[in-house]
């Protein structure tokens, strides 16, 4: 399965919320440096969806805010 979602990095809480278009909200407390945003996205979507973080693969977006994920397993 595609997600597309939407990156909000250094909130205050983290977060997976749909939007109105079929995109994921998903905001982490990490900073977006060296790959510590991503990261911190890939666990939150692990959790989310109830699968392993092996199961979770950066597509598109490694340095945007707009990333694309390969969900397997759902």
């Amino acid at each position: 399965m595609t997600i597309t979602i939407r990156v909000k990095p250094g909130a205050k809480t983290d977060l997976v919320e749909p939007r109105s278009d079929g995109t994921l909200l998903v905001q982490v407390k990490a900073p977006p440096v060296e790959g510590k945003a991503n990261e911190a996205v890939v666990a939150l979507l692990a959790k989310h969806f109830g699968v392993k973080k092996k199961a979770i693969t950066l597509k598109r977006g490694a340095s945007s805010r707009d990333k694309v994920f390969e969900v397997a397993g759902l």
